[in-house]
């Protein structure tokens, strides 16, 4: 009983432990606090989160960003990248366009004032596109075999129409080699004909004037020896006036005159070129490069005259 009597005074003096009435929240029993502490309201809490998130710096503009601010429009490799693009497939294609205006000009033999019109034009928005602005500082590109594919240098048209004489000779091809190495230039044209091909060449050296500019002085020219036709190959039967002619009983007069075209071509060939030194003081000129590239150079020389040449094995050849 008394155990009992106990336990209902402890019950007695226990403060209730239901918080739903506010008379009871408001309780200074034994489980409330004296003095409760001062929570900041939410308002308050809302008002300083967002007083902390202004004054923060924006993602990408603080110093823990190791790449530091992105530029407008992209990286600058990316906008590089799209600047160039679109100029170098303009230049390409402003050299397919000049490719296409020089075939059947004869390397502007047979150039109408139309054409060489179309032709200068193209040239002069690929100057303006130059990609090596100082090419006498770019000799390894300057270097190699370059291959002549037009000009409007009038004293090489006497040349070139010896094109207009069929079955006698040819001009196969104009062509200027530069050694950048020992700053010699050679000019050189090679024929060819019914029975042999042979060349003309001059030798000359060239010096540094200015970035775009090389004078050039003539030393010497070379006269190509002829390389006969090494077989004469014979029709076993021709028509004349009608009439077909069988010549294959003559088979073993024709080997024979074969055999000895062979026997002159070797030897003739087997002679050195015929060289002669050029000891005028006016040879000399001087060379205005005003496009280069890997395949395409566009010079301008004596008298406003412009050479376009394209560097051998390039696809322009072809």
């Amino acid at each position: 009983m008394a155990s009992s009597a106990f336990l209902n005074a402890l019950v007695l003096r226990s403060p209730s432990p239901s918080l739903s009435s506010s008379s009871n929240r408001r309780s200074t029993g034994a489980f409330a606090f004296p003095n409760p502490p001062r929570f900041p309201c939410l308002r308050s809490a809302r008002r300083l989160v967002l007083a902390r998130a202004a004054a923060a710096p924006a993602p990408g503009d603080g110093p823990e960003d190791e790449w530091g601010p992105e530029p407008e429009g992209g990286s600058a490799v990316t906008g590089a990248a799209v600047a160039e693009a679109p100029e170098a497939r303009e230049v390409a294609e402003l050299k397919a366009q000049l490719k296409d205006a020089l075939y059947g000009t004869e390397r502007g033999l047979r150039a109408s004032s139309e054409s060489r019109a179309k032709v200068l034009e193209l040239i002069t928005q690929l100057e303006t596109r130059n990609p090596t602005p100082a090419p006498t500082e770019a000799l390894t590109l300057l270097n190699g075999k370059w291959i002549l594919a037009y000009t409007s240098f009038s004293q090489l048209f006497p040349l070139l129409g010896f094109g207009n004489l069929p079955q006698l000779v040819k001009v196969e091809e104009i062509s200027q080699t530069i050694d950048s190495e020992n700053f010699t230039v050679q000019n050189c044209i090679k024929f060819s004909g019914p029975l042999a091909t042979t060349s003309v060449a001059t030798n000359a050296k060239f010096e540094i004037r200015s970035p775009k500019r090389v004078q050039i002085k003539f030393d010497e020219g070379i006269v190509g020896t002829p390389q006969l036709t090494d077989s004469i190959v014979l029709p076993e039967k021709f028509e004349l006036f009608g009439q077909n002619i069988d010549l294959s009983p003559l088979k073993g007069i024709f080997s024979s005159i074969e055999n000895a075209a062979s026997s002159v071509a070797k030897t003739i060939s087997e002679q050195p070129p015929l060289k002669i030194p050029i000891r005028t003081n006016n040879a000399e000129s001087w060379l205005l490069t005003t496009y280069l590239d890997e395949e395409l150079r566009i010079s301008r020389g004596d008298g406003s005259s412009i050479f376009v040449l394209f560097k051998e094995g390039s696809t322009l050849l072809y």
